[in-house]
């Protein structure tokens, strides 16, 4: 995985779930506003596959619409609030674990990625 997201990165993102979802399956991706996702980069590459790929853009400063903020939210309530760490590599440790536990399915993340 690459250290940095960037126009690029989100590119062969793409290229990736273009190949999942088959030929014949039809992608609707929800975005916020992130200036790579806008990237000049992808217009020829998206303009192909218009038939196929739809992406669709969050309102700007819509925080409340955006699963992964209540992710982070819930991330930093349950490992960074009211606790010391003596280095930032303990920091990074702690949410760490926290996202190897948002990376088997559970209950909890499911409803905090369901827009209600």
């Amino acid at each position: 995985m690459s250290p940095v997201f960037n126009a690029e990165t989100f590119l062969t993102f793409l290229k990736m779930l273009s190949k999942r979802g088959g030929k014949k399956k039809r992608l609707i991706i929800v975005l916020d506003n992130a200036k790579y996702h806008h990237a000049i980069l992808l217009k020829q590459w998206l303009y192909k596959k218009r038939i196929r790929i739809t992406l669709l853009f969050l309102p700007p400063y819509s925080p409340e619409l955006n699963p992964i903020e209540r992710v982070w939210k819930l991330t930093r309530k349950n490992r960074t609030h009211n606790q010391y760490f003596p280095s930032l590599d303990c920091l990074i440790n702690n949410v760490k674990e926290q996202l190897n536990i948002w990376g088997i399915p559970n209950e909890t993340l499911r409803k905090l990625c369901c827009i209600i």
